[in-house]
């Protein structure tokens, strides 16, 4: 796929004519046009001057060199900034020549000059200003056979010079041309917020060699190589502590709030800061690879995603500008022809009904309407960024604002999933003490459990090896995965089962007495593994997983928030009830196998609607594809998570959840908020126009103005909460 950055794009209308009009080209295929990033996507065999023959036809421009960097350095702010961005494009250069004739001809009318110089000045204030316009307003109704907005200013113009109002045509076209920059300008501030991203990470490194100590490049580093990050600098590449230790603030790609303590064998990531310590770290994972150029590119991608009132307003659009120009021609016509109406204007009357319809042309612009939602899903999801949640879309960020229910994972989301075994006991042992034989049940599962990657496999390897049992037996052959239910290897040519009190009671034979000491053991909380050698059940292990301290805060937040609150997991009803009520989740669902958590999923929505899942990212990826929006916890060290779920928080912080639902929701009462203004006041003036109340002067600077406050509205989210603590 080649990737080309576009200039001159306002709003997504422009985004939508080019990819119209690249997409009509012999060979181009799945063209996209990114309103967020400014880039064009396209697959295909078309030559790059073609591409950039014809987007130069549409009166834009194409950066025809490699994609090196996902954005240009960041441009100045304020009066200061819109002035360089008007002047750094040829139509508003233009425009503003325009616009300086426009004054030249008032103060030529003020003293009395002849009313031909006047006239003659503010034709070619309109000429100037309104051809780049009038370009590309025909350019795109020949090459893609579409009325776009360019045109209806440009028969609004012309339309005005007919009935004898030149100062009106010359003013619409250039407060057109400014405002249409203005929300360009506007929607290219929202786009520096993903700038702030890309400056996270120094662009070279200390490089460790055997001489010493070299500055290179970051592009130049590979794993393994060994990088030096001295007290207070950022840390330059994704790697793994080798030597030193620190604290290291992650805030910036994992929304941390506190310093993290780093020593050897510790993970960092490119972009956090280092703290007072000098760190040697290993590096992990090439410049293009590291988590922060991942957050980047699917913060890019996120932006490019429509939004369903996006897609619905794009719809609307492409069908909304041709009717209004059937609209104002049926208003320009049918009153003079059946109702004898006035058709020119008439002196010490209201405005003819050509005039009318003009006005309506210059109303009807749908720019504010377009612009509403792209601009504000921009900023939500860069918020979102910003404390280390990516929201993979527009259609993710809408659906978390109107999620009602949250279905969690038990083990690794609501508890810390870094169980520890709590107690060991053989089928034979009376006392209950530990004893030879209850060793030997620790000893022969973890004979089976060392080749497993499962929470709890790890719990009873790591016990094995603190009483030095871990060599005992020979690692388990043969290993066999039962999901839900257990594990089960060849150790010394015999089958060893570890598996669930519910797998051995089906069977497993074992004793009532065992049976009960099981269920007094899970009925305090703790998870029972019960292992057999053979069809003989040599005995049982617990284990006990903490919970997360902020699990219960942000069950609290959550139903704060009138969410519905499920807990879906696959230990034992007593454990989950003893989880559950500890947390304060409404429903405990226990004893799921993964197929049962789809079910579980696809249920909770058709009762509810939709329901947003919570889990790993990884063993919980079934359940979290089947959920309307599949939430992963801690993407920063799992590019399963990063990839799998819909929603990451790349801290394991569920503080976030309840951050992210306010900014989803506030979100979308913005998108819904902008739609409504812009199509109420549009409403409005349009009835004025239609009674001759309004003028062409009116008509754009409405216009310009509808633009100018739902884009500035919807940047709101950039500032959503930046003064509370992330907490829920």
């Amino acid at each position: 796929m080649a990737t080309y950055i576009i200039k001159g794009m306002d709003c997504a209308d422009c985004a939508a004519k080019i990819e119209k009009g690249v997409g009509r080209l012999n060979g181009a295929q799945n063209v996209r046009v990114d309103l967020g990033t400014s880039k064009l996507h396209l697959e295909g065999d078309v030559a790059t001057a073609v591409i950039k023959e014809r987007v130069e036809a549409l009166g834009y421009s194409l950066d025809s060199s490699p994609v090196q960097s996902t954005i240009v350095p960041a441009a100045p702010g304020g009066i200061f900034g819109f002035w360089h961005y008007l002047r750094a494009r040829n139509e508003t250069r233009v425009a503003l020549i325009g616009g300086g004739l426009i004054i030249v001809a008032l103060i030529v009318f003020a003293f009395s000059a002849p009313a031909s110089l006047y006239n003659a000045l503010l034709l070619i204030a309109l000429v100037t200003a309104g051809f780049p316009i009038a370009r590309s307003g025909l350019r795109t109704l020949f090459i893609n056979r579409d009325f776009n907005i360019n045109l209806l200013m440009t028969i609004a113009a012309i339309g005005a010079l007919i009935i004898g109002e030149p100062l009106e045509g010359a003013a619409v076209i250039f407060l057109f041309a400014i405002g249409e920059s203005l929300e360009g300008y506007t929607a290219d501030r929202a786009r520096d917020s993903l700038r702030s991203l890309m400056t996270l990470a120094p662009s070279t490194a200390i490089r460790l060699t055997t001489s010493g100590e070299e500055i290179v490049n970051v592009d130049q580093l590979t794993a393994g190589d060994r990088i030096l990050v001295k007290p207070g600098e950022r840390v330059a590449m994704d790697g793994i502590v080798s030597v030193g230790e620190s604290e290291v603030d992650q805030a910036p790609i994992t929304g941390e709030s506190v310093p993290i303590y780093k020593n050897p064998g510790a993970e960092v990531f490119a972009g956090t800061i280092n703290g007072s310590g000098m760190l040697t770290i290993s590096v992990t994972r090439l410049a293009a690879d590291n988590t922060l150029s991942r957050i980047i590119h699917m913060v890019e991608a996120a932006q490019s995603e429509r939004a369903p009132s996006q897609r619905m307003i794009d719809r609307f659009a492409r069908l909304y500008t041709p009717a209004v120009v059937v609209a104002a021609l049926l208003i320009a016509i049918i009153p003079p022809v059946l109702f004898s109406a006035p058709f020119w204007d008439v002196s010490g009357q209201a405005h003819g009904w050509l005039y009318r319809a003009l006005s309506l042309l210059v109303i009807a612009c749908p720019c504010a309407l377009v612009i509403s939602a792209p601009v504000t899903v921009i900023s939500g999801i860069t918020a979102a960024a910003r404390r280390g949640i990516l929201i993979k879309g527009g259609a993710y960020l809408e659906a978390l604002g109107m999620v009602k229910t949250f279905a969690f994972d038990k083990t690794g989301t609501l508890t810390q999933g870094k169980p520890v075994v709590t107690s060991t006991r053989a089928a034979n042992c009376i006392t209950g003490e530990p004893c030879s034989q209850c060793d030997d049940v620790l000893a022969l599962a973890s004979a089976v459990e060392r080749r497993s990657t499962h929470p709890l496999a790890k719990a009873v390897v790591q016990a094995a090896e603190q009483r030095g049992l871990i060599d005992q037996y020979v690692p388990a052959e043969a290993i066999e995965n039962m999901a839900g239910r257990g594990v089960r290897g060849a150790v010394n040519g015999a089958t060893v089962t570890v598996g669930s009190h519910p797998l051995f009671d089906a069977q497993y034979p074992h004793s009532p007495a065992l049976h009960e000491w099981v269920n007094q053991a899970e009925a305090h909380g703790q998870t029972a593994m019960l292992v057999s050698n053979g069809e003989a059940v040599q005995g049982y292990i617990t284990v006990a997983d903490a919970l997360r301290e902020d699990s219960k805060r942000m069950i609290g937040a959550l139903k704060a928030l009138g969410v519905a609150t499920v807990m879906l997991t696959g230990d034992n009803a007593s454990v989950a009830q003893a989880v559950g009520e500890a947390v304060g989740v409404d429903d405990i669902r226990a004893g799921l196998l993964p197929a049962d958590k789809v079910n579980a999923v696809k249920g909770l929505i058709t009762e509810r609607g939709s329901v947003a899942m919570i889990g790993d990212g990884i063993n919980d990826t079934p359940a979290l594809a089947a959920a309307t929006v599949g939430i992963a916890m801690g993407g920063a060290g799992s590019a399963q998570a990063l990839e799998t779920a819909d929603v990451v928080l790349m801290a394991d912080d569920l503080s976030q959840l309840p951050f992210a639902v306010r900014l989803a929701r506030f979100t979308r009462r913005l998108i819904l908020g902008n739609i409504g203004f812009s199509l109420i006041t549009k409403l409005i003036f349009l009835v004025l126009a239609l009674f001759g109340a309004t003028s062409l002067w009116i008509a754009i600077l409405a216009d310009v103005g509808v633009s100018l406050l739902v884009t500035l509205n919807g940047m709101r989210p950039l500032r959503f909460e930046t003064s509370r603590k992330p907490a829920p």
